[in-house]
């Protein structure tokens, strides 16, 4: 494999030489032992490292503090970097902070303090409520299995569940008198779960004129079926929301996780009450509805100007 790469600029070569970047990689390759991809992935990972280094005033490696080695490491996550990169970023750093102490070329390690990316909750993307409009008025309605879709993708958002319990829901799960739905969580836990006026009609219409249709006695009465008539999979359903998404023109990656995220996002955004929220969703410790349903920079906006005395 070719692991060249183009000549540097005289400015680049300036930061290489003031980070000893070249004697880092001789390091790497001949006390080390490292693999000459892994030589190339580290070299192009302290060559951004020093830039960012020199962009915020610090000329030397000495210069640095661990604050800015955190700053920097969330510069990449703000970057959309994936976390298998960045804690090799990470990795790569350590390594050349513990080079540079053991050839005398810097007295401290500021390295030591950096947070890995697995503590890191990551959380999907949010859906607009746009965006959601515009996710569930996609499927061709004329067809019978996008009205399917449609009513996945309705009771989806409406409640908020997980796609193991959405798959799972049969017709006797469903009160569409009372709407509600009763759901069977992690650990086989129970929860009632209601839902809207909107997912009502939709659903109903599916399960009274299309799902009759569908069923050829292989159900096990579950609600939602493919086309064969047997109980539509976790990837069945995943499957059906992304091609919609896809078909709304829908810029973000959609998941079902996505759906459930927008669901808790949506209802603390209009100023739901978090027990309820984390009761809905099925969470047993408040602290992961805390994490999972962050607010949203301009609902922190509304909620301090409407409760602070001198908003």
């Amino acid at each position: 494999m070719d692991h060249s790469t183009p000549p540097p600029t005289a400015a680049a070569s300036a930061v290489a030489r003031a980070f000893h970047l070249e004697r880092f990689r001789d390091y790497l390759a001949l006390e080390a032992g490292n693999s000459g991809h892994t030589v190339v992935s580290y070299l192009r990972d302290l060559t951004r490292l020093a830039e960012y280094a020199t962009s915020r005033g610090a000329q030397t490696p000495e210069q640095l503090v661990a604050a800015q080695l955190r700053e920097f490491i969330y510069f990449l996550k703000d970057l959309g970097l994936a976390p298998a990169t960045i804690r090799r970023q990470i990795s790569a750093i350590r390594t050349y902070y513990k080079f540079l102490v053991g050839e005398g070329l810097a007295a401290r390690d500021p390295s030591e303090r950096i947070e890995s990316p697995k503590r890191w909750r990551t959380l999907p993307a949010v859906l607009t409520v746009p965006e959601i409009d515009k996710l569930l008025a996609a499927p061709n309605t004329d067809e019978p299995l996008a009205i399917r879709d449609r009513a996945l993708l309705e009771l989806a958002y409406a409640t908020g569940v997980r796609v193991s319990e959405l798959v799972g829901v049969k017709l006797q799960d469903i009160s569409f008198e009372d709407r509600l739905v009763r759901v069977f969580g992690k650990g086989a836990k129970e929860r009632i779960v209601p839902f809207g006026k909107t997912a009502l009609g939709v659903v109903s219409m599916y399960a009274r004129e299309v799902r009759p249709k569908l069923d050829r006695g292989k159900s096990k009465g579950v609600l939602f079926l493919n086309a064969r008539g047997t109980p539509l999979s976790r990837v069945g359903a995943w499957g059906v929301i992304k091609a919609t998404a896809r078909r709304a023109g829908l810029a973000k990656r959609v998941t079902p996780h996505t759906l459930r995220h927008t669901f808790a996002t949506h209802l603390l955004e209009g100023g739901a009450d978090l027990r309820a929220v984390q009761m809905m969703l099925g969470h047993a410790d408040i602290s992961t509805t805390q994490i999972y349903t962050h607010l949203p920079s301009a609902a922190l906006r509304r909620m301090y100007d409407r409760f602070h005395p001198r908003a």
